[in-house]
């Protein structure tokens, strides 16, 4: 029988995956800010490394740990969820824009696309690679 998304356990894995993902974020924006004249490093770093670590994860997760049902909604859904930010992202083009680098904001609204499929893929492949080795590091 397939869990309900109602699941009390799978709320609070979710919840507190996003609480901890949420911190995270907000940490790399203190430590990487947004200047007024300057690239949103920052959004783009959470969003191309979240990226590749979703993707990475969700390989890991359906090739070891199957069984684990909290895990995807803790790491996927929550943590990474609140760690990515496609609304700051949003905002950050919007600013660039309005600041008169439509130049920049077309290689960052592009860019940080690119960059995240790639990011993904490489997510992807990298766990594949290793699952693909056995203990003793062979094909």
């Amino acid at each position: 029988m397939p869990r309900s998304w109602l699941d009390a356990r799978t709320l609070v894995a979710v919840a507190a995956g996003g609480g901890l993902g949420s911190l995270v974020r907000w940490g790399l924006g203190r430590a990487l800010p947004l200047r007024d004249n300057g690239f949103p490093v920052g959004t783009l770093l959470a969003n191309v490394s979240g990226s590749f670590l979703l993707a990475a994860l969700t390989v890991l997760i359906a090739a070891r740990w199957p069984t684990r049902p909290y895990l995807r909604p803790f790491f996927g859904v929550g943590l990474l969820g609140g760690y990515t930010t496609f609304s700051t992202y949003l905002l950050d083009t919007h600013a660039l824009v309005v600041r008169g680098d439509l130049g920049l904001a077309v290689v960052y609204a592009a860019g940080s696309v690119v960059l995240g499929v790639l990011a993904a893929w490489a997510g992807m492949e990298l766990p594949r690679g290793l699952l693909a080795t056995d203990m003793d590091g062979r094909q």
